[in-house]
């Protein structure tokens, strides 16, 4: 039993391996992707407006975008195999 129990143990911290080369890189691919996306990362210390719209029209897309999610879409068949649905023949 002894025996059985050591060599249980040996194989089951043989699994116990650190991973140097991997846990130093770990999270780049994320952090590289996120600097990529940034444009400006000190934007919210500009005082200068942003260019582009102008507040009546971003006002109202904001109201429109905001009006999409008061009622769920309505629900489509997707799947039409044979011809539609409903129709007597």
């Amino acid at each position: 039993m002894k025996k059985t129990t050591v060599i249980l143990l040996i194989a089951m911290l043989g699994g116990c391996s650190t991973t140097p080369n991997y846990d130093a890189k770990f999270g780049d691919a994320v952090r590289q992707a996120r600097m990529k996306m940034t444009i400006n990362p000190d934007a919210g210390n500009d005082p200068d407006q942003v260019a582009g719209m102008d507040g009546k029209s971003a006002r109202e897309a904001v109201i429109r975008y905001q009006g999409t999610f008061k009622e769920p879409p309505p629900v489509t068949n997707v799947i039409n195999i044979g011809g539609s649905i409903g129709r007597g023949r």
